[in-house]
């Protein structure tokens, strides 16, 4: 008799998800945009939101909370202590936040992505929950499955072989 599969999720862009034990969180395709990733190891639960910008201030439409990591954050823990997970164990993954067009950029500007990784972790330091591990920067997209039954996140890049945070 085989385990049951796995409950996958996907989530888009601006998109958010929570799971228990049995559930898997995906999100495809990050490019300059950062996956969130919150985990509270004892109670199973993990949540996960694919923000698309750093900031509120640079949106028309700011009533999506995953959208920005300022509002993520807190939008997260909300949903995950409503599943019996305590702010006091959750810890913290992160990934993307890609430069995916730098040679276009002008030498010196500060990248999109870029700015998702520091508005993720400031986020998160603000709700003084701990980033364990992140997979974030370089040049290339990335596509995340992350097993809320034991915090595991493995990431996949074009042309790169799989990672596990």
């Amino acid at each position: 008799m085989s385990a049951a599969a796995p409950r996958v999720t996907i989530v888009k862009v601006a998109e958010w998800a929570v799971a228990r034990a049995d559930g898997v969180i995906v999100t495809l395709g990050l490019g300059s945009c950062v996956a969130i990733m919150l985990h509270d190891p004892e109670a199973r639960a993990g949540a996960m939101a694919h923000v698309l910008l750093p900031s509120k201030s640079l949106a028309r439409d700011a009533t999506n909370p995953a959208k920005f990591p300022e509002t993520a954050v807190p939008f997260l823990i909300e949903r995950l202590t409503a599943l019996g997970a305590d702010r006091r164990r959750l810890v913290a993954k992160l990934a993307g936040g890609a430069s995916m067009f730098a040679q276009l950029m002008t030498p010196g500007s500060i990248q999109m992505g870029e700015r998702n990784i520091v508005a993720s972790r400031n986020a998160l330091r603000a709700a003084a929950i701990p980033v364990a591990r992140e997979a974030v920067g370089g040049e290339k997209g990335r596509s995340v499955r992350f097993h809320v039954a034991d915090g595991r996140v493995e990431i996949r890049s074009v042309g790169a072989d799989a990672v596990v945070i």
